[in-house]
Protein backbone atom coordinates (compact mmCIF):
# COMPACT_ATOMS: atom_id res chain seq x y z
CA UNK A 1 0.00 0.00 0.00
CA UNK A 2 2.62 2.29 0.86
CA UNK A 3 6.15 1.95 -0.19
CA UNK A 4 7.54 5.19 1.52
CA UNK A 5 8.75 3.84 4.88
CA UNK A 6 11.50 1.51 2.09
CA UNK A 7 14.65 2.18 0.21
CA UNK A 8 13.83 2.78 -3.86
CA UNK A 9 16.41 0.16 -5.05
CA UNK A 10 16.09 -2.14 -2.24
CA UNK A 11 12.20 -2.49 -3.49
CA UNK A 12 13.78 -2.41 -6.99
CA UNK A 13 15.48 -5.69 -6.20
CA UNK A 14 13.13 -7.55 -4.30
CA UNK A 15 11.00 -7.04 -7.12
CA UNK A 16 13.14 -8.32 -9.56
CA UNK A 17 14.49 -10.70 -7.78
CA UNK A 18 11.17 -12.56 -7.39
CA UNK A 19 10.05 -11.45 -10.96
CA UNK A 20 7.20 -9.54 -9.75
CA UNK A 21 5.46 -6.62 -11.15
CA UNK A 22 4.80 -3.29 -8.65
CA UNK A 23 1.24 -2.34 -10.51
CA UNK A 24 -0.01 0.30 -7.96
CA UNK A 25 0.56 2.05 -4.32
CA UNK A 26 -1.10 4.98 -2.60
CA UNK A 27 -0.60 8.57 -1.52
CA UNK A 28 0.82 8.78 1.51
CA UNK A 29 -2.19 9.50 3.89
CA UNK A 30 -1.33 10.94 7.08
CA UNK A 31 -0.70 9.76 9.36
CA UNK A 32 -1.73 6.09 9.37
CA UNK A 33 -1.37 5.09 13.20
CA UNK A 34 -3.42 8.38 14.51
CA UNK A 35 -6.20 7.27 12.68
CA UNK A 36 -6.04 9.39 9.49
CA UNK A 37 -6.83 7.73 6.29
CA UNK A 38 -5.74 10.44 3.44
CA UNK A 39 -5.66 14.13 3.70
CA UNK A 40 -7.05 15.36 0.00
CA UNK A 41 -10.15 16.16 1.61
CA UNK A 42 -8.62 18.46 4.80
CA UNK A 43 -8.57 22.21 4.06
CA UNK A 44 -5.30 23.46 5.64
CA UNK A 45 -2.83 20.23 4.64
CA UNK A 46 -2.47 20.68 0.74
CA UNK A 47 1.32 21.56 1.02
CA UNK A 48 1.54 18.08 2.81
CA UNK A 49 -0.63 16.54 0.05
CA UNK A 50 1.52 18.07 -2.85
CA UNK A 51 4.64 16.83 -1.49
CA UNK A 52 2.79 13.42 -1.09
CA UNK A 53 2.48 13.22 -4.83
CA UNK A 54 5.96 14.24 -5.51
CA UNK A 55 6.78 11.31 -3.33
CA UNK A 56 4.26 8.91 -5.39
CA UNK A 57 5.76 9.82 -8.47
CA UNK A 58 9.16 9.44 -7.52
CA UNK A 59 8.40 5.64 -6.73
CA UNK A 60 5.82 5.17 -9.59
CA UNK A 61 8.91 6.12 -11.97
CA UNK A 62 11.43 4.02 -9.87
CA UNK A 63 9.08 0.87 -9.75
CA UNK A 64 7.39 1.38 -13.04
CA UNK A 65 3.53 1.51 -11.80
CA UNK A 66 1.23 3.16 -13.77
CA UNK A 67 -1.64 3.91 -11.09
CA UNK A 68 -1.39 5.24 -7.84
CA UNK A 69 -4.84 5.40 -5.37
CA UNK A 70 -5.73 8.04 -3.43
CA UNK A 71 -7.59 7.58 -0.10
CA UNK A 72 -9.17 11.18 -0.02
CA UNK A 73 -9.85 10.86 4.03
CA UNK A 74 -11.93 11.16 6.76
CA UNK A 75 -14.40 14.18 6.51
CA UNK A 76 -12.98 16.59 8.73
CA UNK A 77 -14.61 18.61 11.08
CA UNK A 78 -14.60 22.37 11.96
CA UNK A 79 -15.20 23.06 7.97
CA UNK A 80 -18.24 23.61 5.99
CA UNK A 81 -19.07 20.84 3.03
CA UNK A 82 -18.39 23.38 0.39
CA UNK A 83 -14.66 23.75 1.71
CA UNK A 84 -14.20 20.39 2.14
CA UNK A 85 -15.55 19.72 -0.89
CA UNK A 86 -13.02 22.66 -2.78
CA UNK A 87 -9.89 21.12 -0.96
CA UNK A 88 -10.35 17.52 -2.52
CA UNK A 89 -11.34 18.62 -6.32
CA UNK A 90 -8.37 21.17 -6.19
CA UNK A 91 -6.25 18.42 -4.67
CA UNK A 92 -7.18 15.67 -7.17
CA UNK A 93 -6.88 18.03 -10.04
CA UNK A 94 -3.30 19.04 -8.83
CA UNK A 95 -2.50 15.24 -8.43
CA UNK A 96 -3.98 13.98 -11.62
CA UNK A 97 -2.37 17.04 -13.56
CA UNK A 98 0.85 16.12 -12.45
CA UNK A 99 0.58 12.13 -12.95
CA UNK A 100 -0.86 12.90 -16.53
CA UNK A 101 2.67 14.36 -17.51
CA UNK A 102 4.07 10.78 -15.68
CA UNK A 103 1.26 9.37 -17.80
CA UNK A 104 0.22 7.66 -14.76
CA UNK A 105 -3.42 6.61 -13.80
CA UNK A 106 -4.82 8.66 -10.56
CA UNK A 107 -7.57 6.62 -8.53
CA UNK A 108 -10.34 7.05 -6.29
CA UNK A 109 -11.06 4.22 -3.73
CA UNK A 110 -14.86 4.54 -2.09
CA UNK A 111 -14.67 3.12 1.03
CA UNK A 112 -17.47 1.93 3.20
CA UNK A 113 -18.55 3.61 6.41
CA UNK A 114 -18.93 0.39 8.52
CA UNK A 115 -14.91 -0.17 8.08
CA UNK A 116 -13.49 3.94 8.06
CA UNK A 117 -16.11 5.02 10.09
CA UNK A 118 -15.86 8.93 8.77
CA UNK A 119 -14.24 8.39 5.33
CA UNK A 120 -15.52 10.96 2.89
CA UNK A 121 -15.78 9.51 -0.20
CA UNK A 122 -18.36 6.26 0.39
CA UNK A 123 -20.02 5.43 -2.66
CA UNK A 124 -20.34 5.49 -6.64
CA UNK A 125 -22.00 8.08 -7.49
CA UNK A 126 -20.13 10.41 -5.30
CA UNK A 127 -16.74 9.26 -6.85
CA UNK A 128 -18.64 9.69 -10.27
CA UNK A 129 -19.68 13.24 -9.52
CA UNK A 130 -15.89 13.54 -8.30
CA UNK A 131 -14.56 12.78 -11.16
CA UNK A 132 -16.66 15.04 -13.23
CA UNK A 133 -15.49 18.17 -10.87
CA UNK A 134 -12.30 17.41 -11.10
CA UNK A 135 -12.49 17.15 -14.86
CA UNK A 136 -9.13 15.22 -15.51
CA UNK A 137 -8.99 12.43 -18.03
CA UNK A 138 -6.59 10.36 -15.53
CA UNK A 139 -8.89 10.17 -12.92
CA UNK A 140 -10.73 6.80 -12.37
CA UNK A 141 -12.83 4.73 -9.68
CA UNK A 142 -10.84 1.82 -7.52
CA UNK A 143 -13.95 0.22 -7.70
CA UNK A 144 -13.48 -2.20 -4.69
CA UNK A 145 -16.23 -4.75 -4.86
CA UNK A 146 -16.07 -5.54 -1.05
CA UNK A 147 -16.72 -1.82 -0.19
CA UNK A 148 -19.75 -0.97 -2.74
CA UNK A 149 -21.45 -4.61 -1.68
CA UNK A 150 -21.28 -3.30 1.42
CA UNK A 151 -22.22 0.79 0.53
CA UNK A 152 -24.78 0.05 -2.04
CA UNK A 153 -25.85 -3.38 -2.41
CA UNK A 154 -26.86 -4.55 -6.24
CA UNK A 155 -24.10 -4.17 -7.67
CA UNK A 156 -24.85 -4.61 -11.21
CA UNK A 157 -26.87 -1.75 -11.27
CA UNK A 158 -23.75 0.37 -11.99
CA UNK A 159 -22.19 -2.00 -14.63
CA UNK A 160 -22.13 0.21 -17.47
CA UNK A 161 -20.88 3.00 -15.21
CA UNK A 162 -17.42 0.88 -14.20
CA UNK A 163 -17.40 -2.20 -15.88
Amino acid sequence: MFPYDYDIEELKHVLASNKLEHTLHNLPAGDWAAGERGIACIPGREEEFRDGVAAAIRYARALGNKKINCLVGKTPAGFSSEQIHATLVENLRYAANMLMKEDILLLIEPINHFDIPGFHLTGTRQALKLIDDVGCCNLKIQYDIYHMQRMEGELTKHHDSVG
